[in-house]
This record gives structure tokens, C-alpha cells and sequence, in this order.
């Protein structure tokens, strides 16, 4: 019986095949194709409400949203370019992954990997739409919706034990909300120093991965794994606030020079000057800047008839870059007619001060700079006496501070200074008040070329003028020293035209605002827009912010142990001081008080 059935399967087998095949031949060759029609095209308005939701996610964000703005051009360079960028895209790639592959060759079995194709495709990447943003920093920011359906050839084969494994990349998407933020601006080509980039939203990334022809994402629950792995540690290095960082300058190139400190400078007296003179004597003074800079130099007084002058006044100079500048000290004799004869000069350049040092110097005055030239002039042109402190300013927070800075605060500790030294330097720091720009300043006159004044103190600065603008820029800083903090202060900012002709009153007053320092010594920086006072639609942009000097941090820790919350500010712990000094001694006065009475009057009893 077993054998009779194995005879009849393989009969119908042999006979079925044949029938089948011929079967189905006629049916391929006679049967009518039933062509499906599309749908006639319709509005947007006439289509239903899941339909519309079907097509949401492909219509782009320039569409959906108004704030983001469409970029054909920039889809249409990129589709040119695409060719070019794609081979040095990866150049990149290899070069960056050879050590990588390095690292592996020799472990795991692995003998080598490398590239067998790698090619992003022929389709580019496209922008669906970009938002910029406005911000009071100095920077360019905006957001761009990329999306990317690619066809890249990526292959990479691994020799494991003489086996080659070939690895292929196909079919990758990637979707994603990108900020960028170009910062700082500054005037050095290409404008800005570095590129930040985040990721505003978890990323969607698609690929597929065969492995010796296989797809392995067709693995049940592997799909799904690795799609969450890989936006969980994207999300985790580049979602908003991390960021990636990309240099493009140099940071020498980049950087520009802000101040770093203030050099205190004492000038004492002078002795034995020369006589220039008719009546053999000289009106001496002392001219002193730092090289570098482009501020008016400081002066001392006039010392009339007086060839050992005793001068004893302090000035402050602000410091950018204490390894390069010098200070230049020049004594000149001061005549009303004519130009002023320099009597002698001296230079020292500040590399010679360690910060937080007070450094008295006796200096030979020379004829000029040229020391080839002072070699031959043996004439003696008197000496000059002064201090030099220079102090840098201190971080504003006390958690950023390095290892030099811990240096100075030892070497600072180990010196013995004044009580009223220690104060005065606590107090003093630097005021910088950038002027950015304004908008829609107009007068009542014709011109309209805005400049601005900042008065501080009795102090004026004004920034250049711009000629025939109602927005100008400005983008100028101004530096104010300061010996106290400026409590309870304002500083004032006037917008100013002024006509280029000939004209009567020439200068009219476009607008001008007060601002309160207060923030300022709070919160050490603002940074804001404020609407112009007499002025109907005028805007000024101003920053302002404090730099104080260092001072000496000894027994910060028992301050933090009182004050959990934050340790006060020096200026607070002033104030105090003060109250507790004013406590004790009615604590005093009152217990003498208590005290004596009674005992004065059983004394009488």
C-alpha cells in the first residue's frame, strides 16, 4: 500500500506541473489588465478631515507655519552643488574613520575594515523652510527644517578570520529641526568666530543594514530597538540646551581684546630735571598711556618753575593684554606758546608687574625709545619716581575659578597690605557700556545723522555719526572706572543729529534714556532695549556690564557656612558690617546704663 501511493505522488507531480504552467500561460496571455484610474484632483477645502491629517506631515513648514520662511534658492544651490559636496563629505568621512578603524584592527579577530563604496547618492538634502530669531546677543540665529531621503552606496567590508563581511547602508532617512546659532559676530572674515548646533527635537532616522545580503532590520523587534537606541543617544549629546560646538577662527584670530584688569599708577615726584627754560627753570608734567590703545593719554598737573616736582596723584589705566603692552611715561615741559619740549621719557612694559603686586620704580629718564640712539646721549635728564599695581578683574563666578587665579590668591595672601588698599581695590572695577544700535529715530529737521552720548559721572563719550539713516549701528564700547559700586546711580544715553551744512542749531536731540544701575550691581551685566524718551517710535540697544576686581577670598568657606543661600556681595557685606558694628555699640551704651543707674543710687541711699 506505501509503495502504490509514492508511485501516484509522483505521477500527479509530474503531471501537474505541466497542466499548471500551461494554465497559467493563457490566463497571463487572454486576461484584460484592469488599468486603476487616479482620483480626479480636488481643492484642499473639498477633501475630508483624515485625509488632510494623512497629508499634514508632508506639507512643508513655510505652508503651515508663517514664521518660517521658504528657501528655493538655497534647495536650488545645494542640488547643483550636491555633486562636489558629496565627495568632500566623504573625504571627511574616511579620513575621520581610519582611527577609528585603527583602534579595532587586531581585536575581536578583526584583521581589517575598510571602505568598499561610500557615496551619499544623487539626492540631496532639502530645507522646507527656515525661522530666524532676533536676540540681543551678537549673533545669528535660525532654525531650519531638513529632511533627507537619500539612497546613499555605503559598503564596508570586514576581514574577520579571512572572511570578508560586507556591511551595507541603504535606504537612509533623516528628519530633523536643526538651530544654529553663528556667534560671536565679529569684523574678521567670515564674521563669526563658531557654528553651535542643537537638535530642538528628537531626530527621525530610518535605514536599512544588510549584513552578507540579509536585511537585518526584517528582524522582528530589532527595528524598533535600534531606532529608539539611536535618538536616545542623539538626543542625549545634541537635543537643546547640548549643543555642538564648531570653530571656524582661530581663537587668536577670533578673539577681540576686552579688558582683562586695571593698572593702578601713582606718580611720586621727579628730580633733577632739565632746565628749559629762560630763567633756568622748567613747568614739568607727566604724560602716560599704554601702547595699543587709541584713548586719550592721562595727565598730571602743571608744576610751575620746578625742576623736583612732587606730583603724588593716582591714575587708572584699563589693561587688555598685559604680556605685550607697555606703559609709556613722557615728562614734558609745558610753555604757552609753541610746542611743549619733551624733557625725557621712560617706558616699562607690564610683563615686569605680577598681578596683585605693588611695585615702586626709580627710573633714569631717556631722550627717546631708540636705544641705539641713547646710547651716544651720556646728557642726564633726571629720574623719575612711581608705584604700579596691576589688578586683573575677577570672575564673577566664584565656581570658575582656575588654577592661576588660586596662584594669586596665595601669593596675595602671603603679602602684607593696608587695610585701606585692601578695600579700595575690593570697590574698584570697570563699567562697559556698549552702544549697538537704535531704530526709528527721526527730529523734527531734515537731517537725520544720529550719533550717541553716554554721560556717566561727568564723564562724556560720544560714538561716530552715521550720515543719513534712521536704524544706525553703532557697535561701539565705552569704559568707565569706577571706585564704588554705582548704587542708586543712572547713566544717561542721548541719540543726537547733527547737520552737515552750515546751519544755526545745528544739533538736535532725537532722543534719550536713563538707566538705572542697579541691575547692574546685582546681576554684574544687562542687556536690553529701551524706547527713547521725547521721541515717538525711537528704540536704543545698550549692554552694559561690570567688571570688578579681584580680592582677596580668604575665609570664603566660613561665609558660605553662614550664608547658605549664596554668600552676599562685597558690597552687602559692607553694609553688614556696619549694622553690626552700630548694634554693638547701642548694646554697649545700653548695658553701661543698666548697669551704673542702680548702683549710683543705693550709693546716695
Amino acid at each position: 500500500m506505501g509503495f502504490f501511493t509514492s508511485v501516484l505522488g509522483i505521477i500527479g507531480f509530474v503531471i501537474g506541473i505541466p497542466i499548471g504552467l500551461i494554465l497559467g500561460f493563457f490566463v497571463l496571455v487572454y486576461s484584460q489588465p484592469t488599468h486603476q484610474e487616479y482620483p480626479p484632483a480636488r481643492p484642499l477645502v473639498e477633501t475630508s478631515i483624515s485625509v488632510l491629517l494623512d497629508l499634514l506631515p508632508e506639507i512643508p513648514l513655510w505652508m503651515k507655519n508663517p514664521d518660517y520662511e521658504r528657501v528655493d534658492w538655497f534647495n536650488k544651490f545645494i542640488s547643483y552643488m550636491w555633486p562636489y559636496l558629496d565627495n568632500a563629505v566623504c573625504g571627511i568621512i574616511r579620513n575621520s574613520a581610519q582611527p577609528i578603524f585603527a583602534d579595532y584592527i587586531g581585536t575581536f579577530c578583526i584583521e581589517s575594515i575598510e571602505f568598499e563604496n561610500l557615496s551619499l547618492g544623487p539626492l540631496p538634502p532639502t530645507v522646507h523652510g527656515v525661522k530666524f530669531y532676533e536676540t540681543n546677543e551678537k549673533e545669528l540665529l535660525f532654525e531650519p527644517s531638513i529632511k533627507w531621503a537619500g539612497n546613499p552606496n555605503i559598503v564596508l567590508v570586514l576581514k574577520v578570520l579571512s572572511l570578508r563581511i560586507r556591511v551595507q547602508l541603504v535606504d537612509l532617512q533623516f528628519f530633523a529641526i536643526v538651530r544654529v546659532a553663528l556667534k560671536p559676530l565679529l569684523p574678521t572674515f567670515p564674521c563669526f568666530g563658531m557654528v553651535v548646533v542643537s537638535l530642538m527635537e528628537k531626530p527621525h532616522v530610518d535605514f536599512g543594514l544588510k549584513v552578507l545580503g540579509g536585511d537585518l532590520m526584517s528582524i522582528p523587534g530589532l527595528y524598533r530597538y535600534v531606532q529608539e537606541t539611536i535618538k536616545r543617544q542623539v538626543s542625549s549629546m545634541y537635543h537643546w540646551p547640548q549643543v555642538l560646538e564648531i570653530p571656524i577662527l582661530d581663537a587668536s584670530t577670533a578673539s577681540v581684546k576686552k579688558p582683562v584688569g586695571l593698572l593702578h599708577v601713582n606718580i611720586i615726584r621727579a628730580r633733577n630735571l632739565l632746565k628749559k627754560d629762560l630763567l633756568g627753570t622748567s613747568d614739568p608734567y607727566v604724560k602716560l598711556s599704554l601702547t595699543g590703545e587709541k584713548l586719550p593719554a592721562k595727565k598730571t598737573t602743571i608744576k610751575k618753575r620746578n625742576l623736583n616736582p612732587e606730583w603724588n596723584e593716582h591714575f587708572k589705566l584699563i589693561v587688555k593684554d598685559p604680556n605685550s603692552q607697555v606703559l609709556q611715561l613722557e615728562v614734558f615741559d609745558w610753555d604757552k606758546v609753541g610746542g611743549h619740549d619733551r624733557l625725557g621719557m621712560q617706558m616699562i612694559p607690564l610683563q615686569k608687574i605680577n598681578p596683585g603686586e605693588k611695585k615702586a620704580f626709580n627710573l633714569d629718564l631717556i631722550k627717546n625709545s631708540n636705544v641705539v640712539m641713547d646710547s651716544g646721549d651720556k646728557k642726564k635728564r633726571g629720574r623719575l619716581e612711581l608705584d604700579l599695581r596691576y589688578v586683573p578683574f575677577r570672575e564673577e563666578s566664584l565656581k570658575s575659578r582656575n588654577k592661576s587665579q588660586d596662584e594669586y590668591q596665595r601669593k596675595e595672601s602671603r603679602e602684607e597690605k593696608s587695610s585701606e588698599d585692601d578695600d579700595f581695590l575690593s570697590q574698584a572695577g570697570l563699567l562697559s557700556v556698549a552702544v549697538q544700535s537704535a531704530k526709528d529715530v527721526e527730529g523734527k529737521k531734515k537731517h537725520s545723522n544720529p550719533y550717541a552720548v553716554v554721560l556717566f559721572r561727568g564723564e562724556k563719550k560720544k560714538t561716530k555719526m552715521l550720515r543719513k539713516t534712521r536704524d544706525p549701528r553703532w557697535n561701539e564700547e565705552f569704559q568707565f572706572t569706577v571706585e564704588e559700586p554705582p548704587v542708586k546711580e543712572s547713566i544717561r544715553v542721548e541719540v543726537m543729529s547733527k547737520g552737515t551744512g552750515f546751519h544755526f542749531r545745528s544739533k538736535e536731540e532725537l532722543g534719550h534714556v536713563d538707566i538705572n544701575l542697579d541691575d547692574v550691581v546685582d546681576n554684574g551685566r544687562i542687556n536690553q532695549k529701551y524706547h527713547l524718551i521725547n521721541s515717538r517710535n525711537g528704540i536704543i540697544h545698550i549692554e552694559i556690564h561690570r567688571k570688578k576686581q579681584k580680592r582677596d577670598l580668604r575665609g570664603l568657606e566660613i561665609l558660605e557656612i553662614f550664608f547658605p543661600f549664596g554668600v552676599p556681595s562685597w558690597y552687602d557685606l559692607r553694609k553688614i558690617t556696619a549694622a553690626a558694628i552700630d548694634m554693638g555699640l547701642l548694646l554697649q551704651k545700653f548695658t553701661a546704663s543698666v548697669m551704673h543707674k542702680p548702683h549710683r543710687g543705693r550709693f546716695r541711699k
